[in-house]
């Protein structure tokens, strides 16, 4: 989702899956090869790919050797969901992985990006993952945050901030940990940033924006602290984690998402906040190869995800598209040059539409849909504020962005405090309660053809607007 030159790669990439920005307000393993192809052709282009395999250590070995066999490094593997990630410039990788005494044991492979990798090599191969309530209190810009009226959050205020025991991923273009508004509820021992061929990363400061302050706004969202300054955010009691998978262009590939996911899990976070799409496609095709095998990589982290307890609330996206309804794409591949192309709803806005992700739209302070905001028949779950949003910027400021990238941090803010007054509830009890306590938003008076199903559940606001109130009184 977000890439492209500097400015305008930033801007178009946050525009078509999460955020538009509005205004920035200052203020304050390894066995010899049995068969080598790799000579088979002329080096190529550097290139990232997710080779596919049956989730078990024994299978995802052999796919390592596989991928070695066909000159190719292992980037990362993923034993408990039968995905590698694996770096080669061997232009027929896809085709000599498949073909070695263990080519057999690949389901699929596909490439993650059309445009070559550019981090550059990766340094080494196989590397693994490291397995009583205060009143409320106003703070400063509090008044300003009509956001957290509609949604009640104000209210629910009254009866929690949240649990310190709850953690919340921001898995985005990094945080600022030293906003002082942030700096209180930052747990450093369990942000990373992945955008180094999706490779964790804990080097101090890693995690911390560089070229964007998307990550950070969305922070404040969720959890600006209640201390005094500035704002306070939908949970100001949780903790929050930066994971960073948005790289200095400002692209989001699958590598970085799935290294994502899966820290997620293996850091024990209860819910992540996703604002973004997954580059260089807007919409994965299963029937396509390399986007076929991608779409089931990365299906396979948020199930993992998911069956570990990790509750994912995702952006539905700025391009003011019916997702129930897909035709055409024009805006992929965003790293090359985009072609236009002809999809079905098989073809997947990821990570919002996969199995077990929470899709929020966005509304106006006067409750309609945001006009960017995607939309869909049992596509959205819910709706939240995503128009002139106040929230926290790099270097102490603070700023009002608009996006779904904005509504998204509300419900992930709502389902950390459903999980802080009910710690015993999964994923898909938090998503099952969301859906139950969303206030039912009708489609507009003003008659609009898009706006199809009922009060209850409609393409436009799905079950309704989120509700915190609610949430910590169920």
């Amino acid at each position: 989702m977000i890439r492209r030159s500097r400015t305008h790669r930033l801007t178009a990439g946050l525009a078509a899956a999460g955020l538009v920005l509005t205004t920035l307000g200052a203020a304050t393993a390894n066995a010899a090869p049995a068969t080598d192809t790799s000579s088979a052709a002329a080096p190529g282009p550097l290139m990232n790919y997710v080779v596919n395999s049956k989730a078990s250590p024994g299978h995802v070995r052999k796919v390592e050797q596989a991928v070695t066999a066909a000159g190719g490094i292992v980037l990362q593997s993923y034993s408990q969901l039968g995905v590698v990630v694996a770096q080669s410039t061997n232009p027929d990788f896809r085709t000599a992985v498949r073909a070695g005494r263990y080519g057999r044991e690949v389901q699929s492979v596909g490439a993650t990006r059309t445009a070559a990798v550019s981090e550059g090599p990766a340094a080494s191969g196989l590397k693994s993952l490291g397995v009583v309530e205060a009143a409320p209190v106003p703070d400063p810009r509090e008044g300003e945050q009509w956001d957290m009226t509609q949604i009640k959050a104000d209210q629910a205020h009254a009866v929690t901030d949240g649990s310190r025991k709850v953690l919340v991923g921001i898995n985005d273009s990094g945080v600022d940990d030293a906003h002082p508004d942030l700096a209180p509820n930052f747990d450093k021992a369990n942000s990373v940033s992945c955008v180094d061929n999706g490779v964790p990363d804990q080097t101090d400061g890693a995690w911390r924006p560089t070229t964007s302050s998307h990550g950070t706004h969305v922070a404040g969202t969720v959890a600006a602290a209640r201390n005094g300054i500035g704002i306070v955010g939908v949970a100001p009691g949780v903790r929050i984690a930066s994971v960073k998978v948005v790289n200095d262009d400002g692209f989001i590939y699958p590598e970085y998402a799935i290294c994502g996911f899966v820290w997620a899990a293996q850091h024990h976070m209860d819910v992540t906040n996703h604002s973004y799409f997954i580059d260089p496609f807007e919409f994965w095709c299963k029937d396509n190869g390399d986007q076929g095998a991608v779409q089931e990589a990365v299906r396979r982290a948020v199930d993992y995800a998911t069956h570990r307890g990790v509750l994912s609330v995702a952006a539905a996206g700025n391009s003011n598209y019916d997702l129930a309804n897909k035709t055409t794409d024009s805006n992929s591949p965003n790293d090359t040059t985009p072609v236009t192309r002809t999809i079905n709803n098989d073809c997947l806005d990821m990570p919002t539409e996969l199995p077990g992700v929470i899709t929020v739209a966005s509304t106006d302070q006067g409750g309609a849909r945001s006009s960017f905001s995607n939309f869909g028949l049992n596509k959205i779950d819910v709706a939240a504020p995503g128009r002139r949003i106040l929230s926290t910027l790099p270097n102490n400021n603070y700023g009002l962005s608009s996006g779904t990238s904005m509504a998204s941090p509300h419900v992930a803010g709502v389902a950390a405090l459903m999980k802080s007054v009910h710690p015993w509830w999964g994923p898909r009890q938090l998503e099952a309660a969301l859906r139950a306590q969303a206030d039912d938003v009708a489609c507009p008076t003003t008659p609009d053809a898009r706006c199809t199903g009922t009060t209850a559940n409609n393409s436009f606001f799905g079950e309704g607007n989120a509700d915190a109130l609610d949430a910590v009184q169920r």
